[in-house]
């Protein structure tokens, strides 16, 4: 009673009143009640929350807020309440909480919001009472006390309101992005990404409609946290075993990996440990709904009861599925944002780590499986984010659920439980398997893209060759054992859906005894609590396959991230010495002066690269050491271009100086080039250059080096990929003693003998090695290898080897190369104009005709039907129909039990007992077995389904893309198909099938539990049309915005990977030039770019969820409403019926929304791949009634009559008039100065590029007639580019496995590979590595040559094979295929005319028509431009 006098001290006022307040048509509460309580919960709470939300306004400081109007107001509404003691403490605390948020920069503040309602909540109780008392007995009033607690009143509102506004941004804060500014009412119910919404509705958004990124979601904020958190992981490690080593040195001990979970728990914990404290709120609030419903299905059995009562439930049913909805979204938004920031970060890190890595930890990781670590994995991040809370929150609901029901049932809820339990060891068979066969699906997949991009990047070896078939079938051989994987997969998952816990406690609990009577409250309760506990359960299998996959992933970044770095110490950087480095080297002791020119000369595979790449640092010091003063600048041997402008490529990340770029680009004789390049040096250059000839790629990579100025040069044979008279020009005004590079310091690998007089120090190396060292003259006195070496060249040929030696082949393309490039309609290649027009005609080019590739485009509007049509056609249109009827049987058997259990629970009791229970029972039993076997047969029915579809897509796409030219893979980045084979894939096997399944789930769901509805309370019907009008205007209204931009995001995120896919070509190249930071912000930039297109999907998905529960809590609460109204004529079960199916269609409709926008956002997916089918195709590869005799070509005679080509419709010719007739064996040269047509002919000679005028004929057969395999595969080709493929070096001699292992040997003996590949430990099953790093670029020729030796077809073409090689080997070969091809046709396209005179007779071509044709004696004689030719080479 201390309570009630504390009250009145005579009990007139007590604290509390059950009759005046609960059992009465007239509530109220009493007067001591609302003078203390309701006073004080609002100035406790905000006392209690004051010190933690001022210590968080003092960690996140925003910026500075000037004083405002709003501000003021504010203030001024505060100071004029109305106060008591408490009061006035609750209002001083509230104007300082008030001034130092906007002192910290806050906009608006949910703590203040809150608190001004809760306040007004409680005032709004007195508000009611007092004027009810006025009403009652106006006598005893007290005016001023009402006046001013009116005044009181109204200034709480008012502060309310304002709470609602938000202030103006902080001073010094840049960021568009509206949700800082939003109030929190906006932020709450995400009304600020309104606006995108209403432009992405008007038209499809574009890229400039999206904000840039938070700070906080920022690659340059986020990314260093991990790396940081990252590193000390890994010196924990390093100093635990520096201890146990310290202890132990005895015993082997296992040492501990790096905790790369830790690491991503210290990173984003904190942010992420908000989304829990939602959670646990949001579970809480879950419950209140069944509770709810217990009261109202009580308040319709009890008659008696006040009518307010059932409209008092209502109301709160509705505020608690609202605030439930503003949670599990703000729940949502916290996991989203933190897995956008996972994701970011571990792109960061894995980008940033690929620079450094070692080459022998580079080769352990193929670039597809590090492309697949930042796409698949950093995926399965994201997606795990999300759930990741079930792990705990599952537990918690399905206690809870169980303490409800036990209260509800007793202990037959046990039977549920135990079914429950016997699942448990069921699902954890199933991740266990599933986990197994997850590591094997990623790691096929891993080899199908490595496979997949190897065939992308020797797309035009592979035409050549005709071997796409052979590939095709590789990579589909791997895709089968992908699908075999999966379906195992979908077999497992659809064991674990069968559950029958409400069967089993419903069953046990009317059999236990047969008083025990389930009637309406117990029966929709525990049904609403089921519901409840559905959803953890069946998350829970979800929850763990996807840790699961998860945790594979993890292990797999943990791998790559431990990697061996390259360690800084190799190269020490005071003049340019190496003592004592053993690597693959040995006993290298060599000072070179500064400024000096080095030469370093050798035998293929001597080891010159790996010195060079010594003293860059690249490899592994076991001993010695070696230091280097200055700046560093490299050119590889093989060059390395970006995807950018050629003016770019030289520049390189330096600032551009007009007079030294003009120098530079003259010195390494581009000009020509710029003027038949179509947009000068503004022309986009394609992926690994593919629009340039190997001789402009060689010098673009030369310039690059001589633009950055730099101190110290290595030049890793330069020269080789160029004419001779371009390599005499380079050598005189670049490397020379007079060139631009005089007085620095040049390390020259080279095969050219004419350049060694003019070296300084010339270093000979065997074997790893350096066996002389010395200048030109003291070498050849000291009659040593060197001298040797020179001298198995006679003089003479040594004079004509000297000046041509630096001649290798310009690509297969060369001449394709500029008019493809032309390609944007600038029309003729310009004929050749003076240097200083060079200027004015750069000006004219077009920067359209500038463009090669073409981006990722996204396309617009909503996905089309057809779409949907093509993916059930991939299906099979019978298993569309049959899973669909599965999921209509297992809906209907489940309404048809509910609906059963409603009538059951209206059965009418006879002593105390349910005379038709058995019945009952049966029937609701079996209703109940065909729900579990529907579920598991459209499970089983909808993954296979999506396997067969899968693989009909991929099959199809990899086959259109293979059909696809040469000039198709030029303009498309690879980065795109990629991108195709890779995400697309992934989601096409496992995303899409999974939605399939919730969106038909989620639409019968709700489709069904309107129906009931509707039968339960017909009156809903005036309700759920407008409803149902909202629901689809919402959905069409977010739809809009949300696919485009799903597909913005999309487009986005192939520019990460292609320049990914580029930097990991080029690290050495990138580290040589101390270019990594430029590389790294420009990776993070494409990141960022990538992620400011997801953050407003996320957002929207939000945004959309928010207001379809809030359609959802409409339903729900109508549906009480009206049952409440129509209390008299409802039976209980009806209702309880009604109300547990409108509970769960707030979800159900969430699910449905979300799964239609999913199913539309992922099915473009399908759209990508199917994108393919429609783009031009080569002719057919074999023809159906071939009539080609099987020996074809049996001479090898070759007429070309009056051929001509052009690279494009609305081009000129490319090649023209060429009129040829060459005899059976006969060896025939073509030649020409760059850009003449070499190329083009031979491009014309497979049909790569298909003739527009005039035919070839070999052996009196028309080659346009002929099927594209039966041409190629009958023709033989020495290709400029030495290609390998990963896999066995039989494989890449020959992948139709169509010779005999003798006859491989045979042609490795011919080719001077035999004693090599004996010494290697598995010979012919050698496993190259991806692009055949590990063979040398010499060995590599010489496997061409193998290949063309194993075929020894009548005819063979050579465009010019031996550019890489030394002059021993350039020997080797020019003998093997004197003899081995002796009675075949051989065209060479000669860029060392050495290699063609004795030659029976030479092609001339001079700007794309035949100049001369007769015998090189001949043309000499003649002194045309053959002479001239030869003339500069110095061989006349």
């Amino acid at each position: 009673m201390g309570i009630d006098s504390f009250c009145s001290l005579d009990g007139s006022d007590p604290f509390w009143d059950w009759n005046r307040t609960w059992q009465t048509h007239n509530p109220d509460l009493t007067p001591c009640f609302q003078n203390t309580v309701l006073v004080w919960i609002p100035c406790l709470l905000l006392w209690l929350f004051a010190p933690f939300y001022i210590l968080y306004l003092k960690r996140n400081d925003r910026g500075y807020i000037c004083m405002t109007h709003l501000n003021r107001a504010k203030t001024v509404s505060i100071n004029k309440q109305d106060s008591g003691t408490i009061h006035g403490f609750f209002l001083l605390l509230a104007t300082f909480l008030i001034q130092y948020e906007r002192r910290k920069g806050v906009q608006s503040s949910g703590v203040m919001l809150n608190f001004w309602l809760i306040a007004i909540v409680c005032a709004t109780v007195t508000f009611r009472s007092k004027i009810l008392h006025a009403l009652n007995e106006p006598a005893s009033v007290n005016v001023f006390k009402y006046t001013t607690f009116y005044i009181y009143y109204t200034m709480l509102l008012i502060s309310l309101i304002l709470a609602c506004l938000s202030d103006q941004p902080p001073l010094f804060s840049q960021n568009p992005c509206p949700e800082l500014g939003a109030s929190f009412l906006s932020r709450i119910t995400f009304w600020w990404i309104t606006g995108l919404m209403v432009t992405g509705y008007k038209r499809p958004l574009e890229e400039k409609d999206l904000w840039s990124l938070n700070t906080e979601d920022k690659s340059q904020r986020v990314v260093p946290q991990l790396v940081r958190r990252w590193d000390q992981e890994c010196n924990k490690v390093k100093r635990s075993e520096v201890r146990s080593h310290f202890f132990f040195s005895s015993r082997q001990l296992k040492t501990g990996e790096p905790s790369l979970f830790c690491a991503l728990c210290q990173t984003f914990g904190p942010y992420f440990l908000v989304s829990s404290l939602y959670k646990i709120i949001h579970d809480i609030l879950m419950f209140v709904g069944p509770e709810i419903l217990r009261l109202l299905i009580q308040f319709v059995n009890d008659s008696s009861a006040p009518t307010w009562h059932g409209y008092f439930y209502t109301t709160l049913l509705f505020v608690c599925t609202c605030v439930q909805t503003l949670i599990l979204q703000k729940y949502f938004h916290v996991c989203f944002v933190t897995g956008m920031r996972l994701r970011t970060a571990i792109v960061g890190a894995v980008y940033r780590k690929a620079l450094v890595i070692t080459n022998a930890a580079r080769r352990t990781s193929t670039v597809g499986e590090i492309v697949n670590l930042m796409s698949v994995d950093a995926q399965r991040f994201m997606d795990l984010i999300t759930y990741i809370n079930m792990i705990w929150s599952a537990p918690l609901q399905v206690i809870l659920a169980l303490y409800f029901l036990w209260q509800n049932l007793g202990p037959s809820v046990l039977a549920g439980v135990a079914v429950m339990v016997l699942m448990v060891p069921v699902n954890a068979v199933i991740a266990m398997k599933t986990k197994t066969y997850q590591v094997a699906q990623m790691k096929s997949k891993d080899n199908r893209i490595k496979l997949m991009n190897e065939v992308l990047n020797g797309i035009k070896v592979l035409k050549l060759y005709a071997w796409e078939l052979a590939f095709k079938d590789k990579v589909s051989a791997i895709r089968e054992s992908e699908l075999r994987v999966l379906k195992k997969t979908a077999y497992l998952g659809a064991v674990s859906t069968f559950t029958w816990v409400a069967l089993s406690t419903f069953a046990v609990y009317v059999l236990m005894d047969e008083h025990n009577i389930l009637d309406a409250q117990k029966a929709f309760v525990s049904l609403a609590l089921f519901n409840i506990l559905r959803f953890p359960l069946n998350m829970l299998p979800m929850v763990i396959s996807s840790m699961v996959q998860a945790s594979v992933s993890m292990k797999r970044l943990r791998v790559f991230l431990s990697h061996e770095e390259l360690d800084e110490d190799n190269v020490e950087r005071p003049a340019i010495t190496a003592c004592d480095a053993s690597l693959c080297l040995f006993r290298i002791n060599v000072r070179i002066p500064e400024g000096a020119l080095v030469a370093v000369v050798g035998h293929v595979g001597s080891g010159k690269s790996s010195l060079l790449s010594a003293l860059l640092g690249e490899m592994q010091k076991q001993e010695g050491s070696v230091s280097i003063k200055g700046s560093v600048a490299y050119v590889p041997q093989q060059a390395w271009i970006q995807n950018t402008t050629l003016k770019d490529n030289i520049l390189f990340g330096r600032d551009a100086k007009d007079s030294w770029y003009q120098k530079v680009v003259e010195a390494c004789a581009l000009l020509p080039d710029l003027e038949i390049l179509p947009g000068g040096d503004l022309t986009e250059i394609g992926e690994k250059g593919v629009n340039l000839s190997g001789g402009q790629k060689q010098r673009v990579s030369v310039a690059r080096a001589i633009y950055c100025n730099c101190a110290v040069y290595l030049l890793d044979d330069p020269l080789s990929a160029v004419d001779a008279h371009v390599g005499k020009h380079i050598f005189e005004k670049v490397i020379g003693p007079q060139g631009l590079l005089q007085g620095r310091t040049r390390v020259l690998v080279t095969h050219g003998l004419s350049f060694l007089p003019q070296a300084d120090l010339i270093l000979v190396m065997v074997d790893g090695e350096i066996t002389e060292m010395g200048s030109y003259t003291e070498l050849l006195g000291r009659q040593g290898a060197f001298a040797e070496f020179l001298h198995t060249y006679t003089n003479t040929e040594q004079e004509e080897v000297e000046e041509s030696v630096g001649a290798c082949s310009i690509s297969v393309s060369c001449r394709q190369s500029q008019i493809s490039l032309n390609a944007a309609g600038t029309g003729k290649t310009p004929e050749k104009t003076e240097p200083s027009d060079v200027a004015a005609a750069k000006k004219a080019k077009s920067t359209e005709a500038a463009r090669l590739t073409e981006a990722d485009k996204a396309n617009t509007g909503r996905v089309k039907l057809s779409v949907f049509w093509e993916y059930t056609k991939a299906i099979g249109l019978p298993l569309s129909i049959f899973s669909f009827f599965l999921f209509f049987c297992h809906h209907l058997s489940s309404l048809g039990s509910n609906y059963w259990l409603s009538l059951w629970t209206d059965d009418p009791v006879i002593n105390n007992t349910q005379p038709n229970r058995e019945m009952r029972l049966g029937v609701y039993g079996a209703l109940g077995l065909t729900q579990g076997i529907a579920v598991f047969c459209y499970s089983v029915a909808v993954s296979v389904g999506g396997i067969l579809a899968s693989r009909y897509l991929h099959q199809t796409m990899l086959y259109n893309v293979l059909r696809s030219p040469m000039s198709f893979f030029e303009r498309t980045p690879s980065g795109n198909l990629v991108n195709r084979f890779a995400k697309e894939t992934d989601t096409i096997d496992s995303v899409i099938p999974s939605i399939i399944k919730m969106f038909m789930g989620s639409m019968f769901n709700v489709l069904g539990s309107c129906a009931v509805i509707l039968i339960a309370t017909p009156l809903v019907a005036i309700i759920i049309p407008p409803l149902g009008l909202l629901y689809f205007f919402v959905q069409r209204f977010y739809v809009a915005s949300s696919r485009q931009l799903k597909r913005l995001e999309s487009v986005s995120r192939s520019p990460v990977y292609t320049h990914f896919n580029e930097t990991l070509l080029g690290t050495s190249v990138i580290r040589a030039f101390g270019e990594q930071q430029r590389f790294i912000r420009e990776s993070d930039g494409r990141v960022d770019h990538n992620q400011k297109a997801y953050f407003p999907s996320i957002v929207a998905n939000r945004w959309l969820a928010v207001r379809l529960e809030f359609v959802g809590n409409c339903i729900v609460a109508f549906a009480a409403l009206f049952a409440v109204m129509a209390r008299d004529s409802l039976s209980p079960g009806i209702m309880g019926l009604s109300i547990s199916y409108a509970l769960q269609v707030t979800t159900s409709l969430n699910w449905l929304v979300r799964m239609s926008s999913e199913l539309e956002t992922n099915i473009v997916a399908v759209e990508r791949v199917k994108e393919y089918g429609d783009t031009e195709k080569e002719a057919e590869w074999r023809l159906e009634h071939s009539t080609l005799p099987a020996g074809w070509p049996t001479t090898g005679h070759i007429e070309i009559r009056n051929f001509g080509l052009r690279y494009r419709e609305d081009l000129e010719l490319a090649i023209s008039d060429i009129s040829v007739n060459i005899e059976g064996g006969e060896k025939v040269g073509i030649v020409g100065r760059t850009g003449a047509g070499k190329s083009s002919l031979t491009l014309g000679f497979f049909r790569i590029i298909e003739a527009a005028q005039g035919e070839i004929c070999v052996d009196a057969v028309n080659i346009a007639e002929l099927g594209l395999h039966e041409l190629r595969s009958r023709i033989t080709i020495i290709p400029q580019d030495p290609v390998l493929f990963s896999g066995s070096l039989r494989m890449n001699l020959d992948p139709f496995d169509g010779y005999t292992d003798e006859e491989v040997w045979r042609a490795l003996e011919l080719a001077h590979l035999k004693n090599f590949v004996s010494g290697l430990p598995d010979k012919l099953n050698h496993e190259c590595s991806e692009g055949g790093e590990n063979l040398s670029l010499g060995q590599r020729q010489l496997v061409c040559l193998a290949r063309a030796l194993l075929r020894k077809t009548k005819i063979l073409v050579l465009d010019e094979a031996t550019a890489a090689v030394d002059l021993q080997t350039d020997n080797l070969i020019q003998s093997t295929i004197r003899t081995q091809f002796e009675d075949c046709t051989v065209l060479t396209i000669a860029h060392r005319l050495n290699t063609i005179m004795d030659y029976t007779r030479v092609l001339v071509l001079d700007k794309g028509q035949m100049a001369e044709f007769d015998s090189p004696s001949n043309l000499t004689a003649k002194k045309g431009i053959f002479y001239k030719m030869a003339k500069d080479s110095g061989l006349v």
